[in-house]
């Protein structure tokens, strides 16, 4: 990203990096539990975080709204078609518990579409991003290009929700663990792993339409090349869950094995 006027990716990135600088100056165990319904909560990093990167996107883009998942919506989305997704920190409990994965996310919707984003990685230093039409990846290194790859063959299955049929119904289907290796997701983060080649896909059955967890992952995996598509390979507009994979030939053989956990499966793919 050299360009000699800041860009929408250049403002999510400077916006993510300001959150993470607050992650990293607080212990998750100090940090305390901020109970917002049932058994889910936040924590003073949550929000810190979040004050951090709604600062930099008002400096950078002041008629633009914003909506996080801490401190709701603000701007006028009548006047604009642009709204920026905020999740400060997508794997609380990890962070609070002291061990685990947890990243931030911002994402640039256009009419309601993700398409810039930025995605970091506070305890490895990293920040991935996408402008909607390259991905990289900022480590102390410099800016490599993402490079889906689906050789590991592992695959990653949200199981965190009640409505995780699919997903659940995966982890103990004897045939996909055959083909590939399972692990179960509790992060976003692991979009992106998907998107550097860490991984060979991603399987989530919510609806993530006007999602602050999933808009900036959908974002980059699109930027950096991936096949994006609900649970049936159509588009995300269904509502009817996500899947995301490094090339064509792991998704059809995907959509085999979602196809046979539900009771109509078509044909292996060849």
């Amino acid at each position: 990203m050299t360009s000699t006027q800041r860009s929408d990716a250049e403002l999510a990135v400077d916006a993510v990096r300001a959150g993470m600088d607050v992650i990293r100056a607080t212990s998750g165990e100090a940090a305390g539990r901020i109970p917002k319904g049932g058994d889910d909560f936040a924590t003073a990093a949550d929000i810190h975080a979040e004050h951090a990167i709604r600062s930099v996107l008002r400096a950078g883009r002041p008629d633009d709204a914003i909506e996080g998942e801490e401190l709701g919506r603000s701007g006028d989305l009548g006047r604009s078609a642009r709204l920026w997704r905020v999740d400060p920190l997508c794997g609380t409990r990890n962070f609070a518990s002291g061990a685990g994965d947890y990243c931030t996310n911002v994402a640039l919707c256009l009419s309601g579409t993700p398409v810039v984003s930025a995605v970091g990685d506070p305890r490895r230093h990293v920040v991935y991003w996408t402008d909607g039409v390259r991905a990289g990846a900022l480590t102390d290194g410099g800016d490599l290009p993402l490079r889906p790859d689906a050789h590991n063959r592992i695959v990653e299955l949200n199981a965190d929700e009640p409505w995780d049929v699919v997903t659940s119904r995966l982890l103990a289907d004897r045939g996909l663990r055959e083909a590939m290796t399972p692990r179960v997701s509790a992060t976003t983060l692991a979009l992106a792993w998907v998107a550097a080649g860490h991984r060979a896909a991603y399987v989530n059955d919510g609806d993530l339409r006007e999602s602050v967890h999933f808009a900036a992952g959908i974002a980059l995996c699109r930027g950096a090349g991936c096949v994006v598509t609900d649970l049936h390979g159509d588009g995300l507009d269904s509502g009817l869950g996500l899947l995301v994979t490094a090339d064509a030939r792991v998704h059809d053989e995907l959509r085999h094995h979602i196809r046979s956990v539900l009771g109509h499966a078509d044909p292996p793919p060849r």
